[in-house]
């Protein structure tokens, strides 16, 4: 049983989510393992809607990542579009349901296995629609091409939701994104480079999560 305020609360503090696409099984280990030391608590990995394997992967990858790292870092599925995909992510241990957009039967089925709910939205309609069905977080995507400007007017207006920055966020502009009012960000192939973890080239990656992470601390 998913301990939901306690995921809300974790993702408040740590608020860097790593996205993690097309890294499977134990690679995928090994990458949250880099990420943890370097203080990237929060990971996320995405179903491939192209890859007919893919729901298996992630689950079975999601099932990997508990065993070991479960009392380390908290784990959740992105890139969910479908009811059938959160009763997948429930069943491999997903404690958080992050979606590209924002869709109605999505947010319902994951507040009804107790998940904490990220939908993805752009406009203001789409924000508070999501807000409004119970989701606990509400991810502003495509945020970098949006750009800070939109942000600060959206922000002014919907000051009430938690949103989380998304979509080419990286370290020179994550904490602008959060002295704007945002409560975090997932960050995808800028901290979790495929070609590094094919590479083997771990210690890289542990040294960019550091760097994030210090650019959240540097501007406190």
């Amino acid at each position: 049983m998913v301990d939901k305020e306690c995921v809300v609360q974790e993702i408040l503090k740590h608020k860097i989510i790593a996205i993690v696409r097309g890294i499977y099984g134990e690679k995928c280990v090994k990458l949250a393992q880099a990420l943890h030391e370097g203080g990237v608590n929060l990971l996320e990995v995405t179903f491939d809607q192209s890859n007919p394997q893919s729901p298996q992967e992630t689950a079975d990858t999601l099932q990997q990542l508990g065993r070991v790292l479960g009392g380390k870092m908290l784990f959740g599925t992105g890139t969910v579009l479908s009811a059938q995909q959160v009763d997948i992510s429930t069943n491999a241990g997903a404690q958080f349901i992050i979606s590209p957009n924002t869709d109605e039967s999505v947010i319902a089925q994951t507040l009804k296995h107790g998940l904490v709910s990220i939908p993805g939205a752009m406009t203001p309609s789409e924000i508070v629609k999501a807000h409004n069905l119970g989701a606990d977080f509400v991810k502003l995507f495509p945020a970098a091409q949006l750009g800070f400007d939109y942000v600060k007017s959206v922000r002014a207006a919907i000051n009430h939701v938690k949103l989380l920055a998304t979509g080419g966020v990286d370290r020179d502009n994550i904490a602008g994104f959060l002295k704007l009012g945002m409560v975090g960000a997932g960050v995808g192939s800028n901290l979790c480079s495929k070609t590094l973890v094919n590479e083997g080239r771990f210690d890289e990656i542990t040294a960019t999560a550091k760097a994030y992470v210090a650019a959240l601390e540097n501007d406190k």
